[in-house]
């Protein structure tokens, strides 16, 4: 059986549904009222109230009351759950060894239940974050300005990774920082830590290229800026590229870009 549901069981039969559905390694949802006791690194206890337990197949354990969008009691996979009876009572337990943590869930009612064994074999894909920008750049690195060849990503320093490496139409070497939100202060600060370590090299060669550095420019590309960052910016000398993100998913065929704002 794929799917079984049940509406306002006795205590036998919500054991079975919820033994059947872990053995199956099934998505478990009970709505109950029920209270919470969890035992690990903290001590906590809800006393009885209506709640949705979900029990997923990689071991998750949930509870949500009827606001929020986080559980207000939770296990990450690889849990370990367990029905059982005492005393005329039904009870779920979930626990893991390190750290060892336990929550209990005393059922009074429950009011529905259900299990379902799904199949989903999809890896979420989003858009809209620095690495698409840099595809998008990295594609069509023109929209950073005429000229502009990319020549490495994700560079290492001592001070992080430089999201992108390139030089401009004049052969002078191009820091250039994503952020795919309004950039802030920090974001200024980072660059300009790049900056000076880049200032700094010994014989003005850029290391592991074979690069001869002219002028070094920083380029922080975001779709906005606040204004403490845009002051900080004209102190330091850095410059400001008004891109977003692009807004649609890649398929096999195109990226969309839809990067000035």
């Amino acid at each position: 059986m794929k799917f079984k549901i049940l509406e306002n069981p006795s205590i036998d039969d919500s054991f079975d549904l919820i033994d059947d559905g872990l053995r199956k390694k099934a998505i478990i949802t009970i709505v109950a009222c029920c209270k919470v006791i969890y035992e690990g690194r903290a001590v906590s206890k809800l006393d009885f109230g209506e709640r949705i337990i979900l029990i997923k197949a990689d071991g998750s354990f949930l509870i949500h009351q009827d606001r929020k969008v986080e559980p207000v009691n939770w296990q990450p996979p690889k849990s370990i759950s367990r029905v059982l009876i005492k005393d005329n009572k039904l009870f779920i337990e979930s626990f893991r060894r390190t750290p060892k943590e336990r929550i209990e869930v005393e059922i009074k009612k429950v009011h529905f239940g259900n299990y379902a064994l799904i199949e989903d074999y999809e890896e979420l894909q989003i858009a809209g974050y620095e690495k698409d920008m840099g595809d998008m750049i990295m594609k069509e690195p023109n929209m950073i300005e005429k000229g502009f060849k990319t020549i490495n990503r994700e560079y290492s320093t001592e001070n992080g990774f430089i999201d992108i490496l390139g030089k401009d139409k004049y052969g002078n070497l191009m820091i250039i920082e994503l952020k795919s939100r309004k950039a802030g202060v920090n974001a200024v600060k980072q660059l300009k830590r790049y900056l000076t370590a880049f200032k700094n090299e010994e014989n003005g060669y850029l290391k592991d290229t074979g690069l001869e550095m002219k002028k070094v420019r920083g380029i922080l590309v975001a779709p906005s800026i606040s204004e403490e960052a845009k002051e900080l910016m004209e102190e330091e000398s850095i410059e400001f590229k008004s891109i977003s993100p692009p807004k649609e998913l890649k398929n096999d065929k195109k990226v969309t870009l839809d990067y000035f704002t």
